[in-house]
């Protein structure tokens, strides 16, 4: 039941950020700037996005090291596919379905598999922070200033990461008094039919936070988190031009971070949010035409939607998954996976 509020409530936020964008719009108007954009460098922006997910599964064999050494690209990829193809069909339940796939592919909790996720997250916002901040210092940047959205944005992405290097660095630093008090925690205030799972979890969250406990797998991590969100920003900028948008590489990557804090608001598929970041990067910032910056919105994000979406259906088939499944919350409580072909 809370699946389907939580569902419910991202489309509510889709549909209605979606009206909010189109209120004035004529959507013919902007329907006919997808159809007029150059195909050939609006379907080679898609292959670069859809190359970013590769390069994830790459990246997370870093975070996976501690647990299991010797993790399979195969697996780290079906599972980056179905995790991202259940974010684009049910809101903010790709984590938990990436981390439950892999567990039923390798021998690996899938709570310890989610910490690592945690940890990504965090090098995700070092790499998009980062980035922001080349935006915003490079000499193409409007002199006017940011608007209040995007400040709000960055403080609002600041505060989150800030509790992520908190909680993580208790963990990290003190792994035996964190796992005792997180024992005395679960005998004292929680049911008793809830303790051990609790331990178990805080437990397997340990492990899997492991991997910033060495610069060894931390920095090759962060490198190629650098090299996905770069990644994407080259596909932005090529979709810039595919739709007649002349605009300096400091825009794309000023409109892949405006997109990436957007994302934190559940929708499915990032409908309506992702539209509304590069309406305000493009139009509102940067001063392309409301019209132009929706009609690229619209054909940009449609591209890439689809590929990853049919690759995440088809490997969740092969392994005998439903979306009923994977978007549950079980798999943060299993023990260990199975070796599902």
């Amino acid at each position: 039941m809370r699946g389907r509020w939580i569902t419910l409530l991202g489309l509510g936020i889709a549909l209605g950020l979606l009206w909010w964008l189109f209120r004035d719009e004529d959507p013919a108007e902007v329907w006919s700037q997808v159809r007029g954009a150059n195909f050939g460098l609006l379907l080679l922006a898609v292959a670069l996005t859809t190359a970013t997910f590769p390069v994830r599964a790459i990246r997370w064999r870093y975070l996976l090291a501690p647990a299991q050494p010797e993790a399979p690209f195969r697996s780290r990829f079906e599972a980056v596919c179905i995790g991202f193809m259940t974010n684009n069909l049910l809101p903010r339940v790709g984590e938990l379905a990436r981390a439950y796939a892999y567990s039923r592919r390798e021998p690996v909790p899938a709570a310890t598999a989610f910490a690592t996720l945690v940890v990504e997250r965090f090098l995700d916002g070092i790499a998009i922070l980062l980035l922001l901040l080349l935006a915003l210092t490079g000499p193409a940047f409007p002199t006017a200033g940011l608007p209040v959205e995007i400040v709000t944005g960055v403080r609002v992405v600041g505060l989150f990461l800030g509790l992520v290097v908190v909680g993580s660095a208790l963990l990290l630093g003190a792994p035996g008094p964190s796992l005792r008090a997180a024992g005395w925690f679960a005998r004292t205030l929680l049911p008793t039919r809830w303790a051990d799972p609790f331990v178990r979890l805080v437990r397997s969250f340990v492990e899997g936070l492991a991997a910033l406990r060495g610069w060894r797998l931390l920095l090759p991590a962060l490198a190629w988190s650098l090299g996905v969100w770069m990644l994407q920003s080259l596909s932005l900028w090529i979709g810039f031009l595919a739709f007649d948008i002349h605009l300096t590489f400091d825009a794309a990557l000023l409109t892949n971070g405006s997109v990436a804090i957007a994302s934190t608001i559940p929708t499915p598929g990032f409908f309506g949010t992702f539209h509304a970041a590069a309406k305000l990067a493009l139009a509102d910032v940067y001063g392309v035409a409301e019209t132009n910056a929706l009609g690229f919105a619209v054909g940009w994000h449609l591209g890439s939607f689809f590929p990853i979406t049919i690759m995440g259906l088809w490997y969740a088939r092969n392994l005998g998954l439903s979306l009923r499944e994977i978007s549950g919350r079980r798999g943060m409580h299993g023990d260990a996976g199975g070796g599902a072909a």
